[in-house]
């Protein structure tokens, strides 16, 4: 077996590791951007503090050796200690003061920055997020890119620490080297000669690991999956009434396994070479300390010279290699960089043009869809063919048929959450496309099936359904009255700030049928002009669902209203029932009308109705 160089997508061959490096190395200027904008002050304090600190070093030896070499003087003229040395005792003392105050005040800002950063970048993540397209949501690939992009987002402010980092280094090192240059160029030669192969060989081995990590982000967002469903509340009944334990542990066992066989099999393949070179580069250091002990020894160097070199040598030599450590971590994080800078590079589809209308308040004619035809990416068959219908101002539509007739597709197509694949929508004669989208979401009021359930107050839980309005306690109140809400939330603890969900400390979890109260007291917050209502009594028992609908003439009064239900109690409410099978509109009419026809809608009444004869 062949050793693997970089996987496809971050570049294959030896040379193209090297080429890779330097190329990753342009990802970081949009990063310097981020950070800039996320705290200028900050940044120039800290890049300020880091270059006087990167003099402490060179300054420190200089004053060393004054000492040494007065020491030296005045012993051999028996003056004991002078004012001169004195003066230079203090001196050193106020060096290193001030270089142990300089690494306090950059450990702060290097704090300071690192909150400021993650709070920019998170912001900058959650933003883009939320523009994308719910397609984008469908593909799995995309959140492998996510995660990577989440995870640097926050976790790349150690970029920018190390690029403070190898600035300071560097002009540690040059005003090191200039030292040592001054006494011997070649000196300083040898001993950069002898760590620049241990560097390059560091540069080629992180772009394996990078390489590796890549092309195991699926199996670590698998191994997640199995780490979280193995102990969650969710799955803890059918883990122990189906025996799962023992599989998901010998699944996550054996991913596991592969994964590590794997980084192992990478680090023995490098860590022979690595640990040569970098005895070579322990070689140059030595090699240059004995020099120069050996022109001491021959009289050619000061006592005070000797201190300076020994100390310039070792610290050089640490720097150095550090510099070099640092460089190569830095285009290492580069690497990594990709995974963040691709996801910011995703864009959306469907989005407003640059003239795009207002929603018309009211709106008088309503939608049509003319031979609306959808395929979800990915798939040959449409699940939506052909379909045609309207739906008017102040008309209750409901939709029925078996799941995966294409009942949710034209809910999400009605919102623009897609665009059809052929035919048109038209909202008041005019194509859904010409729209302002976030116009169009403010008049939708939306309850799926599978809402959201928030790890907030009981209070916010309601306010997500007009969040502008999150204020305004009476509107919130009269909201989860009319959804019969009010019931759940009385029973509470802290009422309406009691905060719900296991996630956080004191939360209290719901019943699926009091969770769904709660959804439903979001749609008459909104107030929308389109009412959009998916199973929306799915988890609710039969008592809890004839109270709810008691209330749906005043929740749809005036609105024009979309009901998704396999329900026919909830169903034969609605002025117009369109019945779909294959992806195709096959019955439409009123309840009665339906009935009389003996279609399919009957059968399927008829097959609901004989379960409670």
């Amino acid at each position: 077996m062949t050793e693997p160089d970089v996987v496809k997508g971050p570049g294959t061959g030896r040379w193209s590791v090297v080429a890779e490096r330097v190329a990753s190395l342009k990802n970081l200027l949009p990063l310097l951007r981020m950070v800039w904008a996320s705290g200028r002050g900050v940044v120039v304090a800290n890049l300020v503090l880091r270059l006087v600190a990167a003099l402490v070093p060179v300054a420190v030896l200089a004053v060393a050796r004054w000492i040494v070499d007065g020491v030296v003087a005045a012993v051999g003229a028996h003056q004991g200690m002078t004012p001169q040395l004195a003066r230079l005792v203090a001196l050193e003392f106020v060096l290193a003061a001030v270089g142990a105050l300089l690494g306090r005040l950059i450990q702060y800002f290097n704090i300071l920055l690192a909150e400021k950063y993650t709070r920019h970048a998170s912001l900058q993540l959650m933003d883009h997020a939320s523009r994308l397209d719910l397609a984008t949501y469908e593909d799995p690939s995309f959140y492998d890119r996510m995660e990577r992009a989440r995870v640097q987002a926050t976790d790349r402010i150690v970029t920018v620490e190390m690029i403070a980092r190898f600035l300071q280094q560097a002009v540690t090192t040059v005003s090191l080297g200039i030292g040592i240059l001054v006494f011997s160029p070649w000196l300083l030669l040898g001993i950069v000669i002898c760590l620049v192969p241990a560097a390059v060989a560091e540069a080629r081995f992180g772009a394996r690991i990078y390489a590796l990590n890549f092309r195991l982000t699926p199996k670590r967002r698998e191994l997640d999956y199995l780490r979280q469903l193995g102990a969650s509340k969710e799955s803890a009944k059918e883990l122990k009434i189906f025996g799962l334990s023992p599989f998901l542990r010998h699944r996550y066992e054996q991913l596991s396994g592969e994964l590590l066989g794997e980084l192992v099999t990478v680090w023995r393949r490098a860590i022979g070479g690595l640990s040569m070179l970098s005895v070579l580069g322990v070689l140059g250091y030595y090699g240059a300390y004995a020099f120069v002990v050996y022109e001491a020894a021959r009289g050619e160097l000061s006592v005070g010279s000797l201190a300076f070199l020994t100390g310039a040598i070792v610290a050089a030599n640490r720097t150095f290699q550090e510099m070099f450590s640092t460089a190569v971590g830095i285009a290492d994080q580069s690497l990594y960089l990709k995974d963040l800078l691709s996801f910011f590079s995703l864009k959306p589809t469907i989005r407003s043009g640059e003239r795009a209308l207002k929603v018309p308040r009211p709106i008088r004619q309503g939608f049509e869809f003319r031979n609306v035809t959808f395929k979800y990416p990915g798939r040959v068959e449409p699940v939506l063919q052909g379909a045609s219908f309207h739906l008017r101002p102040g008309e209750r539509l409901a939709l029925i048929g078996e799941n995966g007739q294409g009942k949710t597709t034209i809910v999400k197509l009605l919102m623009r959450l897609y665009d059809p694949t052929e035919g048109q929508i038209l909202l008041d004669g005019v194509d859904l496309r010409e729209y302002d989208i976030e116009d169009l979401w403010r008049e939708m009021g939306v309850i799926f099936q599978d809402f959201a359930r928030y790890d907030m107050t009981a209070a916010d839980n309601i306010a997500v359904g007009r969040i502008e309005q999150r204020g305004d306690r009476a509107l919130i109140e009269e909201s989860a009255r009319k959804s019969l809400a009010n019931t759940v939330i009385d029973r509470l603890p802290g009422g309406y700030e009691q905060i719900l969900g296991r996630r956080f400390e004191g939360g209290v979890d719901l019943s699926g049928g009091e969770w769904q109260k709660l959804a439903l007291s979001r749609a008459y917050m909104r107030d929308a002009q389109v009412l959009v209502l998916d199973e929306p009594t799915a988890a609710l028992d039969a008592r809890a669902e004839l109270d709810v609908f008691t209330h749906f003439g005043e929740l749809a009064r005036g609105k024009m209203a979309l009901l998704i239900s396999h329900r026919f109690s909830t169903v034969r409410m609605a002025d117009r029932i369109l019945v779909l099978t294959g992806g195709r509109i096959v019955e439409e009419g009123n309840h009665e009308q339906l009935i009389t026809l003996g279609g399919r809608y009957s059968t399927m009444y008829e097959l609901q109705a004989s379960r409670y004869r």
